[in-house]
Formats: structure tokens, C-alpha cells, sequence
């Protein structure tokens, strides 16, 4: 059995040269993030908590991407349109688990902050390698843990005659629409793992920077007000990219029926590929030990 992805339904005859925008942006994800890992890797003055959460959110956004962008990009330009019943199941999973384990890291990364700005004294000793590895390890099996369910419901039902998916990828609530039974549970356990675990994770990361912002206006100094908001800035973009786009598309997916199509698909398509992309700009630009070693690096000298 297989499944047809339209792509962009209603962009037909356009999807040839919009594949090569998404084309641009897989490539600078995909540089980018091997970049980042490779420094993060090879600097060992980078070895602490805050680069080893970036290098959790590098190989997540590399597997994020590339999860879907391939088969994409074959859609828009070979007309591949066909796609295995596995396969369609396995990018389920990847793109649910690794959407997951993104937002995990990205929570890890508010506490990482809340700990550095709250605490500076113990923050080395209470955010210890093993500690990082430990939370990196929770936040992985958790996406795991949560979306093996959903894949092996619906691995165990019966599917329409039809079997055309109005996008791009192979999403969760798209292979449903596709089944011929009652999907009641799996709908609920779909909406019970969103907002459990995008929730947990919104509400940690609100509360850290509540706790920040107090911190952080309480210092003397002006410009220790300024750096302590420069250190947050990079992680607060990151957040936005990921949450605003995504929150659209599941919202939509459930709730937006009088939404053109074309626009929820194509937000869906961003939110899978634009924060892959932009996390190693951001962090590149905004990071001075990061933009110092790739500028050494591009230039032949030794850090």
C-alpha cells in the first residue's frame, strides 16, 4: 500500500520554482548545523551546558529537516508524488518525536538560562555534564515515549479507498483523515500529547524567563541589565520561529476549516524547515565564542 502527496494544492503549476527557495533553506540548515555541531565538537572551551543543549538542538533540527525536505523536493521537481505506506509512517514518527524533543531541548535551554542569570555561583555545579546528558536523555525518550502510540494505532487501521494526502509530508492528523474507522482515541491522544507536552514545555519556559526578568531588573548596572538580555535574546528568536508557526499549524489542522488551504500547508512547510535554518544564523551571529571560531576557521587559523 502507498500514499499520494499532492504537495501544494493550488500551487501545481508554481511548485517547480518554489522548490528552490526550499531548496536554499535545506542547504543552509543543513551547513549550518554541521558547522555548529563540528565546532561545538572540536572546541572544548565550548563543552558546557549551553553549547551542548545547541549541538541536542542542531541534531534535532538536521533529522527535523531532513525528514521531510528530501521527498519534498522530489515532489516539486521529479513529480514523486507516491510514497510507501512505511515510509509515510516512519516520517510520521521522525517529525512528531523530533518536533517534540526540539521543544524539550529549547525548554532545557530556558532552565539552562534561568540557572546562569538566577544563580551564576552554582551554575556550574548544578548544571553538570552529567545533568545535561541526563536531560537530553528525558527529553529524547519523552518524544518517544509519546509518539510511538499514535504511530502504532494507526498502523493497526483500516484506510479509505483513497489515499491522497493534501501536502507535502506525512503528518499525524493527515494519515487519520485517511482512515476508515472510528478515530476518536487517537485524535484525543494526539491533542492530549500536544498540549501536554508543547504546554509543559511553554509553561517551564514562561516561568524561567519571568523568574529572568525579575532577576535581571534588579541589577545595579545598566549594562549588566543589557548583557544579561543579550544572552537571553538568541533563544527567545528560537522560540518564536519554532512556536508561532507551529501553534498556526496545529491549530488549523484542527480548528481551521475556514483557513485556505494553501496557507495552512505552506505554513506547515515552514514550520518544518524555517527553524531548522534560522537556529544556526541566530546562534552563529548572536554568539561571539561560536562566530569567533567559525571566522577562525574560515580564515585558516588556529583558535
Amino acid at each position: 500500500m502507498s500514499f499520494i502527496l499532492l504537495g501544494i494544492p493550488g500551487l501545481e503549476n508554481s511548485q517547480f520554482w518554489i522548490a528552490f527557495p526550499f531548496c536554499a533553506m535545506y542547504v543552509v540548515a543543513i551547513v549550518g548545523n554541521i558547522i555548529l555541531l563540528h565546532v561545538i565538537r572540536t572546541d572544548h572551551t565550548l563543552h558546557e551546558p549551553m553549547y551542548l543543549f545547541l549541538a541536542m538542538l542542531a541534531v534535532s533540527d538536521l533529522v527535523l529537516s531532513s525528514s521531510t525536505q528530501p521527498k519534498m523536493l522530489a515532489i516539486f521537481w521529479f513529480h514523486a508524488h507516491e510514497i510507501e505506506y512505511h515510509a509515510c509512517l516512519t516520517q510520521v514518527f521522525f517529525i512528531h518525536t523530533f518536533s517534540s524533543v526540539e521543544s524539550g531541548v529549547l525548554m532545557a535551554m530556558a532552565l539552562d538560562r534561568y540557572v546562569a542569570i538566577c544563580f551564576p555561583l552554582r551554575h556550574s555545579s548544578i548544571l553538570t555534564t552529567s545533568v545535561v546528558i541526563r536531560l537530553g536523555a528525558a527529553v529524547l525518550m519523552r518524544g518517544l515515549l509519546c509518539v510511538s502510540p499514535c504511530c502504532f494505532m494507526v498502523s493497526r487501521m483500516p484506510f479509505c479507498p483513497s489515499h491522497v494526502i493534501p501536502q507535502a509530508y506525512c503528518e499525524h492528523m493527515a494519515v487519520l483523515k485517511l482512515v476508515c474507522a472510528d478515530t476518536r482515541i487517537n485524535r484525543g491522544y494526539g491533542l492530549f500529547v500536544a498540549f501536554s507536552v508543547g504546554g509543559f514545555d511553554m509553561i517551564v519556559i514562561g516561568i524561567s524567563y519571568v523568574m529572568i526578568l525579575r532577576a535581571v531588573l534588579q541589577l545595579p548596572s545598566g549594562e549588566a541589565r543589557l548583557k544579561a538580555f543579550g544572552t537571553c535574546a538568541s533563544h527567545i528568536c528560537v522560540i518564536l520561529a519554532l512556536y508561532i508557526p507551529a501553534l498556526f499549524t496545529f491549530l488549523t489542522h484542527r480548528f481551521g476549516h475556514h483557513v485556505p488551504r494553501v496557507v495552512h500547508i505552506m505554513f506547515a512547510n515552514v514550520y518544518l524547515l524555517v527553524p531548522p535554518m534560522l537556529n544556526p544564523i541566530i546562534y552563529g551571529v548572536r554568539t561571539k565564542q561560536i562566530r569567533v571560531r567559525v571566522i577562525q576557521g574560515c580564515c585558516g587559523k588556529e583558535p
